[in-house]
């Protein structure tokens, strides 16, 4: 895997689990890019697209009270590259949206809170 390949990009508005998140992709060997708000998210990777040097991969955090949350953001991310590869995280399994994906635009889904082992499985389905 190339290093463009291992950048992943998260968005979750809890410092805690964007930390843990970090810590957990590095550890799996990838390079984590952690914001808190679905418009940072949806900025940083219009501009890494347009840069050349794309995510590989987003983990957006459903629900953000104060701001642009996962389902929001995934269009705009899908409008500016149909092809990204987004998953969607949250504490609320049972939300439709987690149900779901795929109608959604997600490619795939992560409960919170992420552990090793589910976290490496949901990446490894989505990047294959």
């Amino acid at each position: 895997m190339s290093e463009a390949a291992k950048k992943i990009l998260v968005m979750d508005d809890e410092e805690i689990v964007a930390d843990i998140a970090e810590q957990m992709l590095s550890y799996l060997g990838y390079q984590a890019v952690v914001v808190g708000s679905g418009e940072d998210a949806v900025r940083l990777y219009r501009e890494a697209y347009e840069q050349g040097d794309p995510f590989s991969l987003v983990i957006l955090d459903l629900n953000i009270p104060k701001g642009m949350g996962g389902k929001e953001a995934v269009g705009h991310i899908l409008q500016t590259d149909a092809g990204a590869k987004v998953l969607v995280s949250s504490g609320y399994s049972s939300d439709i949206i987690m149900q779901e994906y795929s109608t959604y635009g997600f490619c795939g889904c992560i409960a919170k809170p992420f552990d090793l082992k589910g976290l490496q499985d949901v990446l490894d389905k989505a990047l294959s």
